[in-house]
C-alpha cells in the first residue's frame, strides 16, 4: 500500500529566540497502525510517541548524528510504548498490547489515551548518538497523554521551557491527521514573547483540528501568530523505517539453547517476527547459519 509522504520542518520565531520543530506524520502513523494492527486509541498513543521521538531527534545538535528512543510505560492496558526517531527523518515504534482499547472519554467523547497509557510509571528518553555512549533521562508520567509528559521531561531533565503539542485523529476510515510541534524558549526570549506564546497555546485547541483545516503550515501560523515565524527553506521527508534484517533475525535465535534450535529444524524452520515493524522472517532448514549450529561433513 502506498502512503502520501510525511515531512518535518524547522525554524525560529520571535527574532530567533524561539526554536520551532514540527512534523506532519499522518502517513507515518497510518503505516504504523497497519503494521501493528493497532486499535484506535493505541494508534493515537503510538502515533503521538513516534511524532515526539522525531521532534526530539531534531533537537540533537548537527554534530550529534543519531537517534532518540522514547519509552512510555504507565501501567495502563496498552503496556509500554516505544518509539525511535532519527535525525534523518526515519522512525519506528511499537506498543506492547497494540490491540488494547478503552471507550471514549465521557467528558468530551475523545479517545482516552491517558487512561490507556496510565500514569503509574515514567517517560524515559534515550539519546543514541553515533559517536558516544547512550544517555537516558526520565520523568514520572504526569498525564499519560504524552505531550505534557514530553514537556515535563524537557523542563526537568534539560531545563528548557517548551510548548509541546501532539495529536492523532481517527475516524471510521482510519488516521485522518497526525503531527506534532515543539516550541522551545532560547536564550534571550523575553517575558513578553513567552506570555504571547502561552496565550496562543491556551486558545489554540487540538492540533489535529488545525492540521485538517489548514495543514501544518497553517497550524504553525495560528500557533505562532504575532511571533514572526521564519521557517527553513527545506523540509525533511519522514518515513517508517526499521533496521531489522534476516541476519539479525538469525542472530536472535542465539538466545535458544542447542536442543531448542534442533527442535526448530525438526519442525521445518522458525518464524521470527520483528516487534518494531511486524516484519516476518522464516528461517528454513538446513539453517546452517544458525548461531552455534554444527554442520557435519
Amino acid at each position: 500500500m502506498l502512503f502520501m509522504s510525511s515531512y518535518l520542518i524547522r525554524g525560529t520565531a520571535a527574532q530567533d529566540t524561539l526554536r520551532v520543530v514540527a512534523v506532519e506524520s499522518t502517513a507515518l502513523v497510518r503505516e504504523a497502525r497497519q503494521r501493528h494492527g493497532a486499535s484506535l486509541t493505541a494508534t493515537a498513543a503510538l502515533g503521538r510517541a513516534m511524532s515526539a521521538s522525531l521532534l526530539l531527534s531534531q533537537l540533537l545538535t548537527k554534530d550529534e548524528p543519531g537517534r532518540v528512543n522514547l519509552r512510555v510505560q504507565g501501567g495502563g492496558p496498552v503496556g509500554w510504548i516505544v518509539a525511535e526517531g532519527s535525525r534523518d527523518g526515519t522512525a519506528r515504534g511499537y506498543a506492547r498490547n497494540p490491540e488494547a482499547e478503552l471507550p471514549p472519554r465521557d467528558t468530551d467523547g475523545k479517545l482516552d489515551v491517558g487512561a490507556l497509557v496510565g500514569t503509574d510509571g515514567e517517560l524515559a528518553v534515550t539519546r543514541l548518538l553515533d559517536n558516544g555512549e547512550p544517555y537516558t533521562g526520565s520523568v514520572p508520567l504526569a498525564s499519560g497523554e504524552i505531550a505534557q509528559d514530553v514537556a515535563t521531561y524537557l523542563l526537568r531533565s534539560e531545563q528548557i521551557p517548551s510548548a509541546v503539542l501532539l495529536g492523532v485523529h481517527l475516524d471510521a476510515s482510519g488516521v485522518t491527521s497526525a503531527g506534532g510541534v515543539i516550541v522551545q524558549a532560547m536564550p534571550g526570549a523575553s517575558e513578553a514573547t513567552l506570555a504571547l506564546l502561552e496565550a496562543n497555546v491556551a486558545k489554540f485547541g487540538a492540533l489535529t483540528t488545525h492540521l485538517r483545516a489548514a495543514g501544518l503550515l497553517g497550524a504553525l501560523d495560528r500557533l505562532l501568530d504575532g511571533l514572526d515565524l521564519k521557517l527553513e527553506a527545506d523540509s525533511l521527508p519522514v518515513s517508517f523505517a526499521c533496521r531489522c534484517s534476516r541476519s539479525r533475525a538469525v542472530d536472535a535465535l542465539a538466545f535458544f539453547d542447542a536442543a531448542e534450535r534442533e527442535d526448530m529444524i525438526s519442525q521445518g524452520g522458525q518464524e521470527v517476527v520483528c516487534h518494531w515493524c511486524g516484519e516476518r522472517y522464516l528461517v528454513m532448514p538446513p539453517m546452517d547459519d544458525l548461531p552455534g549450529r554444527v554442520v557435519n561433513g
